[in-house]
């Protein structure tokens, strides 16, 4: 007869494995935890990012009327301030990527404060002329003082010239003004009717700091609690 195996023995020592050994055979037992944490700093740092930057730019403006799209952009960084110059190009495209230039397009800029009623004169008719921005060349540009701080609506109509094939269109922009670093924009009202009691529309530096001190806390606390962990 074949000796049996012991299996009350097996039995008995099933349970004490070294640590060693169990590293081995579950190799895979620490790194869903490190990849949740992982996955929670980077949480956390998403969070803290668009705090320590809602005074940058924002993304630029994009229409599209038939066979062109047109978008809108406005130095500096998409942030224009009531009674400083701004340089506003409109980036024109027919359908397949291709640009169009100023000198293929009759166009006409008009400003309007809002609200403002049908039929009412544009506040603003600044004159384009042909700018280069980023990788476009001779696109519409134009230099635009707003005297306020408030929201405008910019109103660009254009037409091919003899010869260009794209279709007639109208875009229309919504475009947010703060107020100016001069003295005449304190105090006064925008074009909204609001009154406008300061310039600044930054971030103190308290503010920006916080969330950057917390995050560098909270990470330092998960960095000592997986060293902790390991040991």
């Amino acid at each position: 007869m074949s000796p049996q195996p012991n299996r009350g023995k097996s039995s008995l020592f099933s349970g004490f494995i070294p640590t060693s050994q169990k590293q081995r055979l579950c190799p895979l037992k620490g790194i869903s935890w490190h990849q949740g944490t992982i996955k929670y700093l980077l949480f956390l740092s998403c969070l803290v990012i668009p705090i320590t930057n809602l005074s940058s730019a924002s993304a630029h403006k994009v229409e599209i009327a038939g066979d062109v799209g047109g978008t809108l952009h406005i130095e500096p960084n998409d942030n224009p301030r009531a009674g400083e110059p701004s340089q506003a190009w409109f980036a024109l495209t027919r359908r397949g990527g291709r640009v169009i230039p100023l000198s293929q397009c009759n166009c006409r800029l008009a400003v309007y404060a809002q609200p403002y009623a049908a039929g009412e004169p544009p506040l603003l008719e600044p004159q384009l002329e042909p700018v280069a921005a980023e990788r476009y060349q001779g696109i519409p540009g134009a230099e635009v003082v707003f005297p306020k701080p408030g929201i405008y609506e910019l109103q660009l109509n254009g037409k091919p010239v003899s010869g260009a094939r794209f279709k007639p269109f109208e875009f229309k922009f919504e475009v947010t003004v703060a107020g100016g670093s001069t003295q005449n924009t304190r105090n006064q009202r925008n074009v909204n009717g609001d009154l406008v009691e300061g310039e600044s529309q930054q971030l103190p530096i308290w503010a920006i700091a916080l969330p950057i001190l917390g995050f560098i806390g909270i990470l330092v606390v998960v960095l000592r609690s997986m060293r902790s962990g390991s040991e």
